[in-house]
């Protein structure tokens, strides 16, 4: 294959596309400009950007035959990837514009990361999941759950920004372009509901497949997936009984969503790799 269409040109070309729209929104906002044309070129740059990163992954895909998801750069590019896709869906369907200038920042800054920290690409083996695409499901949707996770990390900060500005009377700049807390308050709520419902729903998948053959399962990492879910769990319970809402909620969620990034390591480390790092693709 050509070196401008290898998997990490295309992802490189994806994360930079993201960065121009993260810039473009920002320069937008500075000069207070809410019209239908910074959001056109914001919009077209991240869809641009989703299409490259999606390419990549995909070539990726056909290097190791199967769902990229064997090292941590390609689990965080996976995230990147993931929160994008549910922006499409939230900032249409609930009119957010000002979330794609987080969600742009936040996808340019995880996958500019995965690409510049070397030891993150490591090589591992052809079909890591093996020939069962049931465990490639499971990944997937855990990843995936991930991508919303981080989503509804950017929602949570956004909500918190809100509050302190409703709080100390500072409702201009970038505070004026902010929904309001109650309508974050619903989004965060939903998405919450959603990451929770990907990761049990794969979770099942995994255990259908540990139960016929209990040598596969890896502890290390079972315990940790499980610890994310039961405390993401925990707090979509709270949240439905109201224990858990407005600025406390929204820190939770931030919180834990660093605290679940951090996890990455350990289950990206209970996996066998060869410790040497990819070459130039």
């Amino acid at each position: 294959m050509s070196s401008l269409f290898t998997d990490r040109a295309l992802l490189w070309l994806g994360a930079l596309l993201y960065l121009a729209g993260f810039l473009t929104g920002l320069a937008a906002l500075t000069r207070r400009q809410s019209s239908a044309g910074p959001r056109t070129i914001l919009n077209t740059l991240l869809v641009a950007g989703w299409v490259f990163q999606m390419l990549g992954l995909y070539v990726r895909g056909l290097t190791v035959g199967g769902c990229p998801l064997g090292n941590k750069f390609e689990i965080v590019q996976f995230v990147a990837w993931s929160a994008m896709v549910l922006y499409f869906f939230v900032g249409t369907a609930f009119r957010l514009s000002v979330l794609g200038l987080f969600t742009a920042g936040y996808a340019a800054a995880l996958s500019l990361v995965s690409l510049l920290v070397g030891r993150w690409d490591l090589i591992h083996s052809e079909k890591i999941f093996g020939p069962n695409p049931w465990i490639e499901l499971h990944a997937a949707l855990a990843v995936f759950s991930y991508g919303v996770f981080g989503l509804l990390a950017l929602t949570s900060l956004m909500q918190l920004l809100q509050n302190w500005s409703l709080k100390h009377k500072r409702l201009n700049g970038l505070f004026w372009f902010l929904p309001s807390v109650v309508q974050l308050d619903q989004i965060n709520y939903r998405l919450l509901a959603l990451g929770v419902l990907l990761l049990t729903f794969s979770l099942g998948v995994g255990a259908a497949w540990w139960l016929r053959n209990t040598a596969s399962v890896d502890y290390p990492k079972l315990v940790v997936t499980l610890g994310v879910w039961l405390v993401y769990f925990v707090m979509l319970v709270l949240r439905w009984r109201t224990r858990l809402v407005s600025a406390r909620f929204a820190w939770v969620c931030l919180v834990m969503f660093f605290i679940a990034l951090l996890s990455l390591g350990p289950v990206n480390s209970s996996r066998p790799h060869e410790v040497i790092l990819t070459p130039e693709r």
